[in-house]
């Protein structure tokens, strides 16, 4: 590029003019005339409706006083009332402020006026005949109502009715030149605010076309920094871009090849793809390469994990021991480690750190691995509780059946009364045995997406009778007071009634299992509106309100301290609500503590397509 035209253009840039200082005032006008258009239709428009509502709202006013006048009127003239008549027309004129209220004749006669030294005749002795009634010009800003009078036995008149118009103050031409007046400053605030902006930007545009067409000097490309903060980052870039190609250039010429740096960028694309947390330490213990995963998993941005201790990054005990360990001289290669971190939020994570020594020519380093293994904690804890439930849920039955058996063969040979108690009580522990290994096993296939129903007819009167008869000899055990109320008929309903069995099992033993002795557990249902309706109400220790949605939650019991004694795998109203869900209904439950709960069945009579297409 020439000289003469690159000192041109730098004296022209420094002092602000040029394409620049065009970009300001052609966009300038553009927006001021635009904004000026917009105000001054907008403010026509305004003024238009306001006074248009003005007069519609005045206009109304009128009309409905004619009509209250002209009705009352009528009867006065029929009645020849003109005192009462002319009162009438005065006041309604003083309290509405009418400008106009009269009552005239076809011959123009006046009867009643506001202004009483308007009225033509006090009492007519003849009414003229009828004509045609002299109509007054519309004058702007007034509003004129006439309504004809018919009066029998006398003739016809006119009510005359008018008032001015009040219009709002900000109508007026003086208000409207005051608009525009701000408006029009407001336009040139603008302009002057941005027209500093608007000046970076086009020295800046120029600098742009300037190195697109060949200009690399850097000195050529900065703008005046008296142009503001866009001049000033314009000027750090073109600096930074021009020291990044000197050490380009110097880089080349030490490095030809550029193996290593295509060999760096490669591992640092292959760290950020890995999901797990990778930080790198120097033998020191200070994090000096982090991917993205690390971050999300510490919580922190890479910026601020990069050259900070791992020590404090990891936490104290666990983490920092095993850097500490590892970094150590003389010490093992690997070391593993689990710790325990709460998050910002309260809610705590489990991390597994696994740190490897690494053996460098300038020293030792280590690389830390970090694995988030919550959710396989939680799932471990899970089954393991599960594990310890069901073991302990089928001791106890396999217990009592062993028990009992033993005692039938002792001595229940001479004792008929023994003998039917101990086949009674294997019968019950056999079929609770039965239960609960349904109960894993519908779990299972739960879990295995495989959960289906056999749809057959449900007859819902034998179906309440084996539950009753399951559950009284448990319920006179445990000393509470069982009572079953169905409606005289109950229909046969389309169903799986092994599945609706199950269901109804898991209610009512669990409401005799919370119900402490001397308690009572009722069992009611009803069949209307196209909906069975099972309801079972206890009075036992109730579940508190938080918790009312979790307690159907696989393997969730409640936090209450009083079931701590009490059996149970958290797995009966897990599995009730989804098999009642797959006849297409639902289960709900109301409860206060200290009081009992009410758990409802409800479960459509006629099948839904969903439910047959399940079977």
């Amino acid at each position: 590029m020439p000289t003469k035209t690159r000192r041109l253009r730098t004296i022209s840039r420094l002092c602000g003019v040029g394409n620049g200082e065009r970009a300001v005032i052609i966009p300038g006008l553009c927006v001021g005339g635009l904004v000026l258009g917009v105000v001054g239709v907008s403010t026509w428009w305004t003024v238009r409706s306001a006074r248009e509502a003005a007069e519609d709202a005045r206009r109304t006013q009128v009309q409905a006083v004619s009509r209250v006048l002209s009705q009352s009127a009528e009867t006065m003239l029929a009645g020849s009332e003109w005192t009462a008549l002319r009162r009438m027309v005065a006041d309604a004129a003083r309290e509405l402020e009418l400008g106009r209220c009269r009552i005239v004749l076809s011959d123009g006669t006046v009867l009643a006026d506001a202004d009483p030294s308007r009225i033509s005749v006090v009492t007519p002795e003849a009414w003229p005949p009828p004509g045609a009634m002299v109509v007054t010009p519309h004058v702007p800003g007034r509003v004129e109502v006439r309504t004809p009078l018919l009066v029998p036995g006398h003739g016809q008149a006119m009510l005359e009715v008018g008032a001015a118009v009040t219009y709002p103050g900000w109508t007026a031409w003086e208000a409207q030149a005051g608009i525009g007046v701000g408006a029009f400053a407001g336009v040139l605030l603008t302009y002057r605010v941005m027209r500093r902006r608007w000046l970076a930007l086009g020295a800046i545009g120029d600098a742009l076309r300037w190195n697109a067409g060949g200009e690399r000097d850097a000195a050529s490309l900065e703008v005046s920094p008296a142009l503001g903060g866009e001049a000033a980052s314009w000027n750090a870039l073109v600096r930074e871009r021009e020291a990044l190609r000197v050490r380009t250039l110097l880089t080349a010429s030490a490095e030809p090849g550029g193996t290593a740096r295509a060999a760096e960028g490669a591992m640092t694309a292959a760290l950020d793809a890995l999901w797990h947390g990778v930080l790198v330490l120097d033998e020191r213990g200070v994090v000096v390469a982090a991917n993205g995963a690390a971050g999300v998993v510490l919580q922190a941005a890479r910026e601020a994990i990069v050259g900070a201790p791992a020590a404090r990054l990891l936490g104290a005990g666990g983490g920092s021991d095993i850097v500490s360990g590892v970094l150590a001289e003389g010490s093992r290669s690997r070391a593993s480690v689990e710790v325990e971190r709460t998050g910002s939020g309260g809610e705590r994570t489990m991390l597994r750190l696994t740190a490897r020594r690494l053996r460098r020519e300038d020293g030792a380093a280590a690389v830390v691995v970090i694995e988030d293994v919550t959710q396989q904690r939680v799932a471990d804890e899970s089954r393991n509780a599960f594990v310890a439930q069901a073991t302990h849920e089928l001791r106890t039955p396999l217990t009592n059946i062993r028990l009992y058996a033993e005692t039938l063969v002792d001595d229940g040979e001479n004792d008929p009364a023994l003998r039917a108690k101990c086949l009674n009580v294997i019968t019950g522990e056999s079929r609770r045995l039965e239960r609960i290994i349904a109960d894993m096993l519908s779990v299972s296939e739960m879990e295995a997406g495989v959960l289906k129903l056999r749809t057959d007819d449900v007859r819902l009167d034998a179906l309440f009778e084996e539950l009753e008869a399951d559950f009284r000899a448990q319920a006179e055990d445990r000393e509470i007071a069982l009572r079953v109320e169905l409606p005289p008929k109950l229909p046969v309903i389309q169903g799986d009634r092994d599945k609706l069995v199950l269901a109804l099992h898991n209610l009512v033993g669990n409401a005799l299992k919370y119900t402490p002795a001397g308690g009572a557990v009722r069992v009611k249902a009803d069949a209307e509106g196209g909906v069975l309706r099972v309801s079972v109400t206890d009075n036992g220790i109730g579940i508190k309100p938080e918790e009312q949605e979790l307690v159907f939650e696989r393997f969730y019991r409640a936090k209450d301290k009083r079931i701590t004694g009490i059996t149970g795998s958290g797995l009966g109203l897990a599995l009730a609500r989804q098999v009642v869900r797959m006849h297409g209904g639902d289960i709900t439950v109301e409860s206060q503590v200290d009081k009992g709960s009410t758990f409802t069945l409800s479960v459509p009579l006629a099948p839904s397509p969903a439910v047959c297409q399940a079977a």
